[in-house]
């Protein structure tokens, strides 16, 4: 290696390499990294960016792994970002990380979208064992996970689709939002007809999905598209302390403290966890993530740490009643089935609105989109895109959607964005060129063949009505509960939200069912121990934290229930 490049020992252990101009922070840097590292990475310490790249180039050579590179920001000659933009096209799979003052945060933070940046670390580090160390073994992690992760048409599910099938999009998107990876070839590719070919079956038979073992099926089910590629969705036992229903930030705080604190937890989720944040492009006001994370990120991160403490997730369950019984809550699925508890935490979020214009059930899967769909994403490139929407959901697609689009148009109904969306986000858009806010207008019509095609808007104030052009249409048009098969069950409002608590007295008396001689804890329904967390309760915030919040708030409620029953 090059003057200034030290490796450890010998043999061919994975790498962690550090680019640092100055030589004092560099040692200091590659001291900590042994010292936690050593027994299993080899730490390999260059002092500018050239030298760096030409340490890769050999390392590449030797047929050696990298796992992590850390980059000092500001270095002569080749900056840290340029450097790890140049890495990506040696080890594309190490995870990179910016070593950075405070002074250069926000290079730091739009790096993360520029080259993918993972991480990023403030000078001083100390104590490396509060603010190096984590960092570092997230990144680790990451890498590993890389390694296990199928990749490539014959270790990877495979799926054949037409680009403007809705089946297809919806079984990218059951994949892409339950973090399984996939390859997708298109049915009029050469590799898309001759997997086609091989399957017997002609371009018609779309979505055809192809699994690692050769096997395939033809338009599957989304239970059956669970089983194919591994989910669990059968429960393991009959009876646990509680059955957590509905997988989205509040369902997933709600199973990682129940877990933790010893409880048998079983959370089941109809499609994928995550819920709507889980879609979306980038929280950025989510407590502890200062360059915000993505929906899918955190999304991983909750359903990993649930596993983590014992909880036991089904996917693919569609809950359809609630049965109150005398020492136990009983939930029932679509398929015949039922788990039974001694509580239920009711997590079920709530749905986007369909759009009830002409042409929007044609086209749903075809330019239209529920929610973000960032599958879709890549394929808007060059394309005017249209969002409608005007609270966060619908500003974090926008500003998602315009590092792809030609233009990406986003339609308001009322005529202010800050009647429902964060400040912060307003003025991501406002800096953003090729986003343009349309106020006070809606669609009242889709027009395509076999795709979407056009849209025509109508002016609120004055009806009046005009014909764009359009290719994609992502609508968040406000939500609605899921909660029509707790009819006459639990007690809710007009809307369909879960009361709880002090919600449900009225006219100073509790529901008529309510036979306890204690009030409805905060967060419990008129049934005693059955809750409710989250945007499915009635009156509650409508934000990230305040679903993971009220989600560990129920446990804590849940266990006065479960010891005074």
């Amino acid at each position: 290696m090059g003057t200034g490049t030290e490796i450890d020992g010998p043999e061919r252990k994975p790498v962690l390499l550090t680019v640092d101009d100055d030589p004092g922070v560099s040692r200091a840097v590659a001291r900590d990294l042994r010292r936690h590292y050593g027994d299993a990475y080899r730490v390999v310490r260059t002092e500018s960016g050239p030298q760096a790249l030409e340490t890769l180039r050999e390392l590449k050579l030797r047929g050696d792994s990298v796992a992590v590179l850390l980059a000092d920001h500001r270095m002569p000659d080749m900056s840290g970002l340029e450097f790890l933009e140049a890495a990506m096209d040696l080890f594309p799979h190490a995870r990179r990380a910016l070593l950075t003052a405070y002074a250069d945060t926000e290079a730091a933070i739009q790096a993360i979208n520029v080259i993918d940046l993972d991480n990023y670390l403030l000078k001083p580090w100390d104590p490396p064992e509060e603010k190096l160390y984590p960092v570092v073994d997230r990144l680790l992690e990451l890498w590993i996970d890389d390694l296990r992760r199928p990749s490539g048409h014959t270790d990877a599910i495979q799926v054949v689709g037409h680009r403007w099938s809705a089946r297809s999009f919806k079984v990218r998107d059951f994949l892409a939002r339950n973090s399984v990876p996939y390859t997708w070839v298109t049915s009029e590719e050469p590799e898309g007809l001759r997997l086609l070919a091989a399957a017997g079956v002609d371009a018609t038979a779309v979505p055809l999905v192809v699994s690692p073992d050769g096997t395939h099926v033809v338009d599957p089910s989304v239970a059956e598209l669970a089983d194919r590629v591994g989910m669990v969705t059968t429960p393991a036992d009959d009876f646990y302390d509680t059955v957590i229903v509905g997988g989205g930030p509040a369902g997933l705080g709600a199973a990682v403290y129940a877990a933790s604190e010893g409880l048998r937890t079983l959370l089941v989720e109809r499609r994928a966890t995550g819920g709507q944040a889980g879609q979306s492009a980038r929280i950025e006001n989510y407590l502890g993530f200062p360059d915000g994370v993505t929906g899918s990120q955190l999304t991983d991160r909750a359903r990993r740490q649930a596993h983590k403490f014992g909880a036991e997730i089904l996917t693919t369950r569609d809950v359809v009643g609630l049965d109150v019984r005398p020492s136990s809550r009983a939930v029932r699925f679509a398929d015949g089935g039922e788990v039974v508890a001694h509580s239920v935490l009711l997590a079920t979020g709530i749905s986007y609105r369909k759009l009830a214009v002409p042409g929007a059930d044609e086209l749903s899967g075809r330019g239209l989109f529920y929610g973000s769909a960032m599958t879709e994403a890549a394929a808007c490139a060059g394309d005017d895109v249209y969002v409608v929407g005007g609270a966060n959901s619908a500003g974090q697609a926008a500003v998602h959607l315009a590092r792809h689009a030609r233009r990406v148009t986003l339609l308001v109904r009322a005529d202010s964005l800050e009647k429902s969306m964060s400040y912060y986000l307003i003025r991501q858009i406002e800096e953003i060129d090729n986003i343009k806010v349309r106020l006070g207008a809606e669609v009242v019509a889709l027009h395509g063949d076999k795709r979407l095609q056009g849209l025509t808007l109508c002016e609120v104030a004055t009806r009046q009505q005009t014909e764009v052009p359009a290719g994609y249409l992502f609508v968040f048009i406000g939500a609605a509960p899921r909660t029509d098969w707790l009819d006459e069950v639990v007690v809710r409002d007009p809307l369909g939200f879960v009361l709880t608590g002090p919600d449900l007295r009225a006219e100073g008396r509790w529901p008529r069912r309510w036979e306890l001689d204690r009030d409805p804890y905060f967060l419990e329904s008129s049934v005693p121990g059955v809750f409710a967390a989250g945007d499915v309760r009635a009156n509650s915030v409508k934000r990230v934290a305040s679903a993971v919040g009220e989600g560990a708030m129920a446990i804590q409620l849940l266990h006065g229930y479960l010891e005074h029953r």
